[in-house]
């Protein structure tokens, strides 16, 4: 398989494509590997070196973290930084709503202009740091990819959580290590003992590790309840 996995060209479709995405969604996928390779280069969303491992190493990587999001759900990707991996959920998943939360000006211009240019009908673009929506939205799901370690995201996550939901974090092989850092911050935040899950098997040369935490007591999340489902909210900011 040693074709298949590093140096697809650009414009070609990974053929590992089509163990992850649904046949009628490969094509949008391919449009997306385009957008990262030009513009994503371009504006320093992804690095050049990257270009001929964008399917492996990020595309198909993303791709495989539906294997632990349910069906119909609401998703945040917080930090979202070139889509990566809200907009491949949201390609892989018509399924879900998900919303992309990025601090960044030309990081949201991007994502509003591929999710226009893709017709992703379940993508939201918002503007601004995840801690600016605590109290304000709510999600079945909040995800990352490489945005900061596990303490730091449970106080920016968890407050998107709605009590039945969870955080699913992508890391790497850090992960218990991780985990047993942010002891203090899962005790602090009432989290039950994190869950760690090696995705992609049989699939991509390195697999995907996730990181899944949920609220060890739903029935005492004691801020109000917000509207599930932030990726609803039709307003975006810029």
């Amino acid at each position: 398989m040693g074709d298949e996995r590093e140096g697809v060209g650009v414009g070609e479709i990974d053929p590992r494509a089509a163990k992850v995405f649904p046949a009628d969604r490969l094509e949008l996928a391919e449009k997306y590997a385009a957008w990262l390779a030009d513009a994503g280069v371009v504006r320093g969303l992804i690095g050049p070196r990257e270009v001929p491992r964008l399917w492996d190493r990020h595309i198909l990587n993303c791709a495989v973290l539906g294997e632990v999001i349910p069906e119909g759900v609401a998703v945040a990707d917080i930090g979202s930084g070139a889509g990566l991996p809200g907009l491949v959920l949201a390609i892989a998943r018509p399924d879900l709503q998900i919303t992309l939360i990025e601090p960044l000006l030309r990081r949201t211009t991007f994502l509003e202009e591929v999710a226009e240019d893709l017709a992703l009908e379940n993508v939201t673009v918002l503007r601004g740091r995840a801690d600016a929506f605590h109290g304000e939205l709510g999600f079945d799901v909040v995800t990352s990819r490489a945005v900061a370690g596990l303490g730091k995201l449970l106080d920016w996550s968890m407050p998107l959580v709605v009590p039945t939901g969870a955080l699913v974090a992508m890391k790497g092989s850090s992960a218990e290590e991780e985990i047993e850092e942010a002891g203090s911050v899962l005790k602090k935040w009432g989290c039950a003992p994190p869950t760690v899950s090696e995705l992609g098997v049989g699939v991509l040369e390195t697999t995907t590790v996730a990181v899944r935490v949920v609220w060890s007591d739903p029935a005492r999340v004691d801020w109000p309840p917000v509207p599930k489902g932030g990726s609803r909210k039709k307003k975006r900011r810029r």
